[in-house]
């Protein structure tokens, strides 16, 4: 297998003291919500979702915390939103995940981009 690049990683994952930060690139209103890659490249990169919700009233937030929480396997009070609430670029706190085991589960999806 394939290494991800490196940097698309440390710009996508970062630890913190409280857990993981994951950059995200949200594509509201798509036919079912998955990830489809990575957007950007380098230090700019974040991590493609689609997401099946309108961003109206919240709902893309929302469905992208019940998302992520269903992928890392964590309740969804432990995934927050920390910025871009209204906007397409978008950063999560995951509460309490180590690097490594996003870094695990992200890899297949780095590589498709």
């Amino acid at each position: 297998m394939a290494n991800p690049d490196n940097t698309a990683f440390s710009s996508i994952l970062r630890a913190t003291p409280d857990g993981v930060t994951l950059a995200v690139r949200a594509q509201p209103g798509a036919k079912k919500t998955a990830i489809t890659g990575v957007y950007g490249e380098g230090a700019a990169a974040q991590l493609k979702i689609a997401v099946q919700a309108p961003p109206l009233e919240g709902r893309a937030n929302q469905a992208l915390i019940a998302f992520l929480a269903e992928f890392f396997g964590l309740p969804r009070n432990r995934v927050e939103l920390v910025s871009g609430e209204s906007s397409r670029g978008k950063v999560f706190l995951l509460r309490g995940f180590v690097r490594q085991n996003a870094e695990r589960l992200l890899v297949p999806y780095l590589l498709i981009s």
